[in-house]
């Protein structure tokens, strides 16, 4: 993408525009701050502005929208995750672990069951569970794979259980 920070074209794309997962921490960043904000003034959805704001770690504010957003939409299962996301971003990490884990539960056998794999992974990963976060990066991929998903989301996967395996032979 055209105005990404140097360096960042091969990170896996982060679900909205000027924002790719780092591969070193496995967290979305901002790489194009333009691309970032024009999709953001032309977004109708609240959840874009949330995911923003967790992105650039204003658990707070985030966390403001997200009730507003939740309150009309209690069922949204991206505003479930963000809930979870907003709980990393505040250092809650049990917390989010907990609640990726009911999803989990909740999405077992469904389309869905992959996305909240990874965000688990993620989040296992963020708190230093590395064991866990590889077990999570390769369920996730494994269905991604079986499923046929969009060849951005295995990427994500492959580029996340490469970094956690890699993290987890460097500590042997």
């Amino acid at each position: 993408m055209q105005g990404d920070v140097a360096g960042t074209s091969d990170w896996p794309e982060g679900g909205f525009p000027g924002i790719r997962i780092n591969p070193e921490s496995l967290l979305p960043e901002i790489v194009n701050e333009d691309a970032c904000r024009e999709a953001l003034a032309a977004s109708t959805d609240p959840s874009d502005q949330i995911f923003v704001l967790i992105v650039e770690g204003h658990a707070a504010e985030a966390a403001e929208l997200l009730a507003e957003a939740r309150f009309k939409d209690p069922e949204s299962f991206r505003l479930r995750t963000f809930e979870a996301e907003v709980l990393r971003v505040s250092h809650r990490t049990d917390r989010a672990l907990d609640l990726f884990r009911q999803l989990l539960a909740e999405f077992h056998g469904t389309d869905r069951e992959a996305l909240v794999l990874q965000h688990l992974g993620k989040t296992q990963y963020a708190a230093g569970h590395t064991s866990a976060a590889v077990e999570a990066f390769a369920r996730a991929l494994d269905l991604r794979v079986a499923q046929s998903a969009d060849a951005a989301q295995i990427y994500s996967s492959t580029v996340a259980l490469q970094r956690a395996r890699d993290v987890l032979d460097l500590a042997c």
